[in-house]
């Protein structure tokens, strides 16, 4: 069947039906982030005005300027947040390429169960190991520090990140280890030199949702194994002060998108890596 005749297999009615299905999708997806930014535009009392209006009169940014002043440390929470999931990603990256690499290119005894046991652990939720983990931070003399933060994060992200990084280092030709193999290049060298240069695409999506997962989840743990303010994440930083007396909702929607932007900004430069990453694979070679 030729490209053209796929192409035009849809009738006009079923066209339209299809671009209302992503119209919803997109509105549930983005709705709430327009709701929120509309919401540090308006002044306090219109929050609460009867009836509610969506549209903001005599909006204004100056939810932006007063957060600065009335959360004490913001910028301290955004550098915090940042750091761990930066910190978080690189060691993900160091433990997850080579082993992703071995599962991918060898075969040995264990494997398949070891790849199941790493499905299992994402079955988990970070809050059922709360108790021991907090055992476990306590009996290392970790707690109230970054690595308290850091040590969890990795592991409970280094699972899907092997899966991730398996699936594309799998569609690799396997003729280009065996050459290099036959050159006398050892393992290391051919990981370093052969594999990692083709799989870049790969290890930058792996990098972008690791980045994501570790922003993600900072406050369960920072939450539980954090008293310090000095090393509290932007979420803790912003829950501990907001939820002191009142909620500040212009303003705790400012920080919020304050927060979040440097992450937006990388994933929208890096959404080309991103895109060709997940679909690589998706079609047998």
């Amino acid at each position: 069947m030729s490209s053209a005749a796929m192409i035009d297999r849809y009738r006009w009615w079923e066209i339209i039906l299809i671009y209302c299905g992503i119209a919803v999708f997109l509105f549930f997806v983005l709705a709430p982030f327009v709701e929120g930014f509309l919401v540090s535009l308006k002044p306090l009392a219109q929050l609460f005005s009867s009836p509610y209006r969506f549209w903001p009169e005599n909006g204004s940014f100056e939810a932006y300027r007063t957060m600065w002043i009335s959360v004490p440390g913001f910028g301290r929470y955004i550098f915090n947040s940042f750091f761990i999931s930066i910190i978080v990603t690189l060691i993900v990256l160091c433990l997850v390429i080579p082993a992703a690499y071995a599962f991918a290119k060898f075969e040995f005894r264990g494997m398949g169960i070891l790849l199941g046991a790493f499905l299992t652990v994402n079955m988990f939720s970070g809050a059922v190991l709360l108790i021991p983990l907090f055992r476990l931070m306590r009996s290392m003399g970790v707690l109230n520090t970054y690595l308290a933060m850091i040590v969890p994060g990795v592991a409970f992200l280094i699972p899907s990140a092997i899966w991730l990084l398996r699936t594309y280092m799998i569609r690799i030709p396997q003729e280009l280890n065996e050459a290099a193999f036959m050159d006398g290049a050892s393992h290391f060298y051919t990981l370093r030199r052969v594999i990692l240069p083709i799989a870049m695409p790969g290890i930058i999506v792996v990098a972008i949702t690791t980045f994501i997962g570790a922003y993600a989840q900072q406050f369960i743990f920072a939450l539980t194994f954090n008293s310090k303010s000095e090393y509290m994440p932007l979420p803790v930083g912003l829950f501990a002060y907001f939820g002191k007396q009142e909620v500040i909702w212009n303003e705790l929607m400012a920080a919020s998108f304050v927060g979040i932007a440097p992450a937006m900004v990388v994933i929208f430069f890096l959404q080309r890596y991103l895109v060709g990453g997940l679909t690589a694979g998706a079609v047998k070679q």
